[in-house]
């Protein structure tokens, strides 16, 4: 462990286009190998491709899956004598829309669309209407965690 104190948390700037914090942050993982402007094109492009599609503001949309993704619990490893315990806990705020980012991001590029973008942008409908793979796996995580209810006396 850390000798020092926490590392501080830095505020991300919010995004020239629609001034919102979150989509800094999903821009920021959508960017791979530092390209930030191509990440920005993309998410850009398939914030248009859902404004036509869905025919609400695309950001609001966008504001919607993540919402909607947002898992209230997952399961941690807990080793208790000689066994291994999932135990069920809360996840932080933080954690919550870093879950949720990340499994937007990674359920998109794993869809058969031909563009990233349009790639993102259904799966971003898809979890908006709360369905699609992002929505299975939150509710997966939920389930699991719902399994182990015992053993949430082992939470510490």
């Amino acid at each position: 462990m850390s000798r020092r104190s926490r590392a501080e948390k830095r505020e991300t700037p919010p995004d020239p286009k629609f001034e919102s914090r979150s989509v800094t942050k999903f821009i920021n993982n959508l960017m791979v190998d530092g390209k930030k402007s191509k990440a920005e094109k993309i998410f850009y492009d398939a914030v248009d491709i859902m404004e036509s599609r869905s025919g609400q503001p695309g950001v609001q949309v966008f504001e919607t899956a993540l919402t909607n993704a947002k898992p209230a619990l997952e399961v941690k490893s807990r080793r208790v004598g000689g066994a291994t315990y999932q135990v069920p806990i809360e996840v932080r705020p933080e954690r919550r829309t870093a879950l949720a980012s990340r499994w937007l991001i990674t359920f998109a590029r794993g869809r058969s669309e031909k563009s990233m973008a349009e790639r993102l942008a259904a799966e971003l409908l898809a979890a908006s209407r709360g369905e699609g793979s992002t929505i299975k796996k939150k509710d997966d995580t939920h389930r699991m965690a719902e399994a182990n209810k015992a053993f949430a006396h082992y939470r510490w």
